[in-house]
């Protein structure tokens, strides 16, 4: 069973139209504590956080629903998660979309070293389809396998993650800047694109995550 957490951002409903489509089981997780890592604690196996927004807006929801403390334990714990889109730049430090308030930052997850930064000198949000290039080919990445080197996926940002540690990156895009478009990291997986607006082959990418090998 695949646990979606729903913190209040748009776009789920594609996402869960996406995981019926494959015929994968899944449903809203009803609160954090049932991504309890006590033993028969969760009813998931796997954990995906889909949406959009903005960052401050995104990890204070989180922190007040206490969702931001059970995801991390989850990843800590190296058990399965899939973030798209918001879902991969909250794991990171901090985002110059939430800049420090009287001083203070404003932290995200903190599960990944780096930042979020905005795409320079050029329109944003990307909106639209973009070559992905792989920089891990399988085995070593699970999300790409049986996929084409160069595909299309379907963005809609105007910030991109930045990595700190070299080997996390899986894919990158160019938009003014060459930048990360996914990362793999044992059980850990994350993409700035959407998998669930990316045709057939973003659905060949949630096939990979939700049954790897297949």
């Amino acid at each position: 069973m695949i646990g979606v957490v729903n913190y209040g951002a748009g776009n789920l409903g594609s996402v869960m139209n996406a995981l019926a489509r494959l015929g994968l089981a899944a449903r809203f997780a009803l609160g954090p504590e049932e991504l309890s890592l006590a033993p028969g604690g969760s009813p998931f196996e796997k954990i995906l956080f889909p949406g959009d927004g903005h960052f401050a807006a995104a990890m204070e929801a989180l922190e007040v629903s206490g969702y931001a403390q059970a995801l991390k334990e989850w990843i800590i714990a190296d058990k399965p998660f899939l973030g798209i889109c918001i879902g991969l730049q909250l794991l990171f430090d901090s985002s110059e979309e939430a800049p420090p308030v009287e001083g203070k930052p404003r932290p995200g997850l903190q599960v990944i070293p780096g930042k979020v930064r905005r795409f320079p000198g050029q329109k944003v949000p990307q909106i639209g389809w973009n070559c992905t290039a792989f920089t891990k080919a399988p085995p070593d990445s699970r999300l790409f396998q049986g996929l084409p080197e160069h595909t299309f996926f379907y963005y809609i940002h105007s910030y991109y993650a930045d990595p700190a540690v070299p080997g996390l990156t899986a894919a990158e895009a160019v938009y003014t800047v060459r930048y990360c478009a996914a990362v793999e990291r044992g059980a850990l997986a994350a993409v700035q694109f959407h998998p669930e607006k990316s045709g057939i082959l973003g659905l060949k990418l949630l096939e990979n995550w939700a049954n790897p090998g297949t």
